[in-house]
């Protein structure tokens, strides 16, 4: 079938309400490459890291920002910069067929923050520090902790100039490794100062890789002629001896670049974080200045960046608004969690306190207001359902409760139907023991029914 006849074919379907018929024999429809389904119990895992961040966010007094995952296009190439891979290679943009705009899915979050901020006149009041998780998109091949949509955990503090929020920042996701029980991550920081010394650093730059040029690579020659800072970032093993020998930006810095960078080492310090300085560390993205950090580990292989991040004061003026001071970190979700499961016990999915064992239908009316008042009194509790043909078996329906992990079983049989009462059969511990509670006193006992892991 023609790409045209089988188009056709799909709005015919569609329109029927019949998208089988236009699938036919061809393979059956599944998530799209390097985007993934996440399904219990695995999403357990996501829910209960997520429950983490938000009790971290709360305790340094930033607060929620959503953004839209579609934003125009123009907005990353001002702010993440059109010489970097992001804008180059890897963003999904696309033509809205509607109006001609040109959009593109939301490749990281650090603009989209910064254009809400500024539309929105967030900082006219006063500094903000704000947060996020959520979906970012890049075209790259899928790999372990890379994906083509991905999740990202991001920190904001936008109008603070002071080495103080750098130190804050990176603080706040020292506290959250600590909380979900990370080990081994290390702490790197650099300095790129601001632009001037920047400038004087690059033309260093060009001037040295210029000399060897034979030596570098494809990617490499690019970039000599665009963004030759991004060299010193390059995977590539045939250049580690060069680029070790390339003038380090440190060297460049002035008075006031190096009063900054060295509070920030005195803070970290002071604060008990252990860090060490690599010259070599300048991130991705164009619109970092002064304090650039990464937290790292080396049981992920090659994707072994966590969270990275630093000060990025230019961005509000590249964006054309006035200059503020910013600093922030974003953080790959997935690549946290895979590192929890590589170090730490797996975690257990959540189970319910109760599970409820109904004999007939009749008691339904009897069970399903107990459940709920249960429910609104923080029990966990998760009902048998039944089938066409009737309630299953009582038999059948104690595997189920077993099998659920509840600590009890509450039964709602005739006898209880016909006395007002629910019987509360412990399933965990050997015991087997059960007593019998009125419905009418639920207030009462409902607490014994709940977990105290």
């Amino acid at each position: 079938m023609s790409d045209n006849r089988a188009a056709v074919a799909v709005e015919k379907a569609v329109s029927s309400n019949d998208l089988g018929a236009a699938v036919g024999k061809r393979d059956r429809l599944t998530a799209v490459k390097g985007m993934n389904d996440i399904l219990p119990p695995d999403s357990a895992r996501w829910e209960w890291f997520e429950a983490h961040v938000r009790d971290v966010m709360g305790a340094y007094a930033y607060r929620n920002i959503r953004t839209p995952i579609v934003e125009h296009t123009a907005l990353f190439v001002k702010g993440t910069g059109e010489t970097t891979d992001i804008v180059e290679k890897e963003m999904y943009s696309f033509v809205d067929r509607l109006n001609g705009e040109q959009l593109t899915l939301r490749p990281e979050n650090t603009p989209g923050v910064v254009r809400a901020a500024i539309e929105h006149n967030l900082t006219y009041d006063g500094g903000k520090r704000l947060f996020y998780m959520g979906p970012m998109f890049r075209h790259e091949r899928p790999q372990r902790g890379r994906y083509r949509q991905f999740y990202q955990l991001g920190a904001e503090a936008l109008g603070f100039s002071g080495p103080e929020l750098d130190v804050e920042l990176m603080l706040m996701v020292a506290q959250l490794f600590g909380r979900v029980g990370l080990k081994d991550v290390r702490v790197e920081l650099n300095s790129l100062g601001v632009l001037a010394e920047r400038l004087r650093h690059r033309a260093a730059l060009v001037e040295y890789f210029t000399r060897h040029a034979d030596a570098l690579d494809a990617d490499s020659q690019r970039r000599l002629q665009t963004n030759p800072l991004r060299i010193l970032d390059t995977k590539n093993p045939a250049l580690q001896d060069l680029v070790q020998g390339a003038p380090q930006l440190l060297g460049f810095l002035g008075e006031t670049s190096l009063k900054h960078f060295d509070q920030v080492k005195k803070l970290l310090s002071a604060c008990g974080v252990v860090w060490r300085v690599n010259p070599r560390l300048v991130r991705g993205l164009d619109y970092y200045s002064h304090t650039v950090f990464e937290f790292i580990t080396d049981q992920l292989g090659a994707q072994g960046t966590l969270c990275g991040g630093g000060r990025y004061d230019g961005l509000f003026e590249m964006l054309g608004a006035r200059p503020t001071p910013a600093v922030g970190w974003g953080m790959g979700i997935e690549r946290v969690l895979e590192l929890i499961q590589v170090q730490a016990e797996a975690l257990s999915p959540p189970v319910p306190d109760a599970y409820a064992v109904i004999a007939e239908e009749d008691a339904l009316s009897m069970a399903m207001p107990l459940l709920q008042a249960l429910r609104q009194a923080g029990v966990s509790v998760q009902m048998n359902a039944g089938s066409d043909a009737g309630m299953a078996s009582m038999k059948s329906q104690f595997k189920k409760a077993d099998a659920s992990g509840a600590r009890f079983a509450l039964v709602f049989g005739g006898d209880e139907l016909a006395s007002g009462t629910v019987t509360i059969k412990s399933l965990r511990g050997g015991s087997g023991a059960q007593v019998s509670r009125a419905l009418s006193d639920v207030a009462q006992w409902a607490s014994t029914l709940q977990s105290t892991s």
